[in-house]
């Protein structure tokens, strides 16, 4: 969330940025609105009070001097005043509420080096890694490459769930452990990363701190409770919220958690959108990587973050290329965003596999995540961090297509071995 006093005196660059979002900057007018009207009811408010402390003195003054008659018009007229005091107060609350609406859905202001663009094919790449093998046969999808060894069935899966669900067999269901298990001691041992499981079910506070409240309501799914509850759509939500509302020492800063959970999205506005195989799915797994930093040190620890989520492609050998999103790509709450696009030989393109944000103190705003810097110093918003490490249905996916053999079979990446009890290929 952006802060109402920068809000206030930077309309302008806030304006701006609503534009190179491709978003309307008519709500600032709401927000001008609004404000001059809250500050009119608070200035009223003030006198009232001051008449209201005024005129209770008066009242004593008159007890005093033994003239009750005038002491009962004046307690009369501080009655009054008092009603006209909470008739303030319940406008400036009012005020305030649709105040705090109209900031929680304006978005993150983008960094001054994200490129301005329309949409995804602005996005500037910034690097590349590994080139694309060749295949002396047509390559397969993986779809195509997972039912011929039967270790993807779509087709119970819809029976059992509906569309955009999956089911892996056999060694497909191993694969898909053998990276989260590699992944998770990459970012561990490695990277330095603690490992953290967190709830799968949140509530409403948790998901405003992420910003998924209330812009994104219709991409979850949602219990139907008095509680509230939602299944996470990734471990950003839990992990990221895990020291909200609290106060934390600098000197332990930065915090780095990676955590595996499934994740369940609606796929709200993607009708028609990869509706084959697993590349969007309601349901799939993650390996997610969340800092909570200082605020001068959050622009190098999402070069690391970025650098930690590559390293996993690096290591499994599959061609990628990293881009840095465009303003007309950015998410709600980024400041900047670097993609990573792992190379699938079926599309004959690069397609995203992990997207590496730095939110400065946004999401910190949102849900009151402070640290205190020594000396009793007064206390600041962190910075938090966010990115794949890596979608992992994404990654076995580039793994099936990448690594395929004409006669079928899919050798397995040797970083993986010791994670598939030595397995060397599946099917052949």
């Amino acid at each position: 969330m952006l802060d109402l006093n920068f809000v206030r005196e930077n309309l302008d660059t806030v304006r701006e940025a609503l534009q190179k979002r491709n978003a309307s900057a008519d709500v600032l007018d709401d927000f001008t609105r609004l404000d001059v009207e809250r500050r009119e009811v608070i200035g009223k408010a003030d006198e009232v009070n001051r008449r209201r402390n005024e005129s209770s003195k008066e009242i004593g003054a008159l007890m005093q001097a033994g003239d009750r008659e005038e002491a009962e018009a004046k307690k009369e007229e501080v009655a009054g005043l008092k009603g006209l005091q909470s008739e303030l107060e319940d406008k400036r609350k009012e005020l305030e509420s649709a105040m705090d609406e109209l900031l929680a859905g304006l978005p993150n202001i983008p960094a001054e080096d994200v490129p301005a663009g329309v949409d995804e094919s602005d996005n500037v790449e910034v690097r590349k890694w590994g080139e694309p093998g060749k295949f002396d046969f047509e390559p397969l999808d993986h779809v195509d490459i997972g039912e011929k060894l039967g270790i993807l069935d779509l087709e119970r899966a819809a029976k059992i769930a509906g569309t955009r669900f999956a089911i892996l067999n056999g060694a497909g269901a191993r694969l898909e452990r053998a990276l989260i298990n590699f992944m998770l001691e990459v970012h561990t041992t490695k990277h330095g990363y603690t490992e953290t499981l967190p709830p799968f079910l949140v509530n409403r506070t948790a998901l405003f701190g992420t910003n998924q409240l209330p812009k994104f309501e219709e991409d979850l799914f949602h219990i139907k409770d008095e509680r509230g509850f939602a299944l996470i759509p990734t471990a950003e939500v839990p992990v990221t919220n895990y020291y909200g509302g609290e106060i934390l020492d600098a000197k332990d800063l930065p915090l780095k958690y990676t955590a595996y959970t499934p994740c369940f999205r609606s796929e709200a506005g993607s009708y028609g959108k990869d509706t084959r195989g697993l590349i969007r799915q309601h349901q799939f797994e993650k390996v997610e990587l969340v800092k909570i930093t200082l605020p001068e040190n959050s622009w190098d620890e999402h070069e690391k973050l970025t650098a930690d989520a590559e390293t996993i492609l690096q290591m499994l050998e599959l061609p990628y290329r990293t881009v840095v999103l465009s303003t007309g790509d950015l998410g709600f709450g980024a400041a900047k965003t670097y993609d990573i696009e792992v190379w699938l030989p079926s599309q004959n393109t690069y397609r995203e596999i992990s997207s590496c944000s730095n939110c400065l103190d946004f999401q910190a705003r949102r849900m009151n995540l402070r640290f205190r810097r020594a000396g009793g110093e007064k206390p600041e918003f962190a910075h938090t961090l966010n990115g794949s490490g890596l979608a992992v249905g994404r990654t076995w996916i580039a793994v099936l297509e990448n690594y395929q053999q004409e006669d079928g079979s899919v050798i397995i990446p040797e970083v993986l071995r010791p994670y598939m009890g030595g397995m060397e290929k599946i099917g052949g």
